[in-house]
């Protein structure tokens, strides 16, 4: 028997993947099928039971691009691999698009985690979403609350991180006030540049709708009808959590993120985000969202990058851990 799926609604290279390498990890969970997949078509041969098990993964995989426009290889092992029912949960879940960016641009939760931080953002007053570079929890973040500022749920925007170099010193940097500080903000000023367009953007943090500041200038003020978001947050001292949390207004919404993976603090500082979390966690109207390699969205090499690192601090940790468990003295 022979089937043919035409790729009308999806980009056949997102499903290809890099150098045909998603569609030849494919073939290799399905050996007794034949696939040739050119330009937009894809045709597989095989016995009838074999075909009808290839098309219901390849309907789950090809539904997951259209409301991600992205397949990882893990993604792809776990569509295919995985028949819990999870993965069809994350992919019914709706295809919700965040905002309309500049020149049109969609902006949406591209894989299962970010809708689930979208979700989360929905349900709770405060979300905290954690994560590796390149996961988007940022880019969500932003988008959420450009939402919120367009729907007029929010009269305006606090976007803050604190100002913490990242393991190099700058230096004496010049100019006023704010040229000093904007390079520490840069991350969320090119988040605003793909939602708002440019003359907007500039009258929204002119007029002080949209206020972008770091975090030492969030003490003493109540920030209410606002969307407030911590950027960075690994990088903050417990007194300094503990100061942003307790600035929410009663109608405010707020997002702290941050990779625990990537503290810039000195050695002796403790981050004030674990901290949170073991203190805040199970609390109601508070989400937690975990993100992972899987959701990274930037070159594939950087999910790469990402697993080596992790890897290398996991034999780290076990080898610390067996350390300190025989320099421990013999039980009496």
């Amino acid at each position: 028997m022979e089937r043919i799926v035409h790729l009308e609604d999806v980009d056949p290279r997102v499903l290809y993947g890099e150098h045909n390498s998603l569609i030849r990890q494919l073939e290799s969970y399905v050996p007794k099928l034949k696939i040739v997949a050119r330009g937009e078509v894809v045709k597989f041969s095989g016995s009838p039971e074999d075909i009808a098990m290839f098309e219901e993964k390849l309907d789950l995989i090809l539904r997951h691009i259209r409301k991600f426009n992205v397949l990882t290889s893990s993604q792809l092992e776990r569509i295919v691999l995985d028949d819990s029912p999870s993965i069809l949960k994350s992919l019914s879940e709706g295809d919700e698009v965040i905002v309309h960016g500049v020149n049109g641009h969609v902006i949406k939760a591209r894989t299962a985690n970010q809708q689930r931080m979208v979700n989360a953002v929905g349900t709770n007053d405060l979300t905290f979403a954690l994560g590796p570079a390149g996961t988007g929890k940022t880019y969500t973040a932003v988008a959420l609350a450009v939402r919120a500022l367009k729907n007029k749920e929010v009269r305006r925007l606090v976007l803050t991180r604190p100002a913490v170099e990242a393991g190099e010193s700058l230096g004496f940097l010049p100019g006023d006030m704010k040229e000093k500080l904007d390079p520490y903000m840069q991350p969320l000023y090119d988040a605003l540049r793909d939602m708002i367009p440019a003359e907007r953007l500039v009258q929204f943090l002119e007029n002080g709708t949209i206020e972008i500041a770091p975090l030492a200038f969030m003490r003493g003020r109540t920030l209410d009808r606002a969307f407030v978001i911590l950027d960075e947050a690994q990088n903050t001292t417990v007194s300094q959590m503990k100061m942003f949390l307790t600035r929410m207004g009663p109608s405010s919404k707020f997002i702290v993120t941050g990779d625990p993976s990537q503290t810039d603090l000195p050695p002796r500082a403790g981050s004030g985000l674990p901290h949170a979390l073991r203190l805040l966690s199970g609390m109601k109207g508070i989400g937690h969202i975990e993100l992972d390699g899987r959701d990274v969205v930037r070159h594939p090499l950087v999910r790469k990058i990402i697993a080596a690192y992790d890897a290398e601090g996991q034999k780290s940790m076990a080898a610390r851990t067996a350390r300190e468990a025989d320099n421990q003295p013999p039980k009496s």
